[in-house]
């Protein structure tokens, strides 16, 4: 499962469909561009946001580097995404799914409405 900032971040901050997230977390994997987002969204109510990498892996989530075969996917998905009002870091993760042949867990609706080869799972 491909986890979207908005989705770790409903975890994080025990939102609705936290429990979704949290039954996956074992098995997650976030890219680096997702992951800054979840701590610069943490950061702006605690400046010690960034210590909870360590655990969160602890977790079993994985932190992945955004790769150029996804950055080259992101890209070409700009088109598609722009009716949408989808940013660069919820086309990066969209490219994370779409590389690694995987599901995506997010808040954003408005993803299921894109043709995309892969899953999206909408947490609430």
């Amino acid at each position: 499962m491909i986890l979207d900032a908005s989705a770790l971040l409903a975890l994080l901050q025990d939102e609705p469909g936290a429990d979704k997230v949290q039954a996956v977390l074992h098995r997650a994997i976030i890219n680096t561009v997702n992951w800054s987002e979840v701590i610069q969204k943490l950061s702006v109510h605690d400046p010690d946001a960034a210590d909870i990498r360590a655990e969160m892996e602890l977790t079993g989530l994985k932190i992945m580097p955004f790769t150029i075969d996804q950055a080259e996917i992101c890209a070409k998905l700009w088109e598609q995404a722009k009716p949408f009002g989808l940013s660069l870091a919820d086309r990066a993760c969209i490219a994370t799914g779409i590389d690694r042949n995987m599901e995506i867990m997010t808040t954003d609706k408005v993803w299921q409405e894109m043709e995309l080869p892969i899953a999206v799972n909408v947490i609430r």
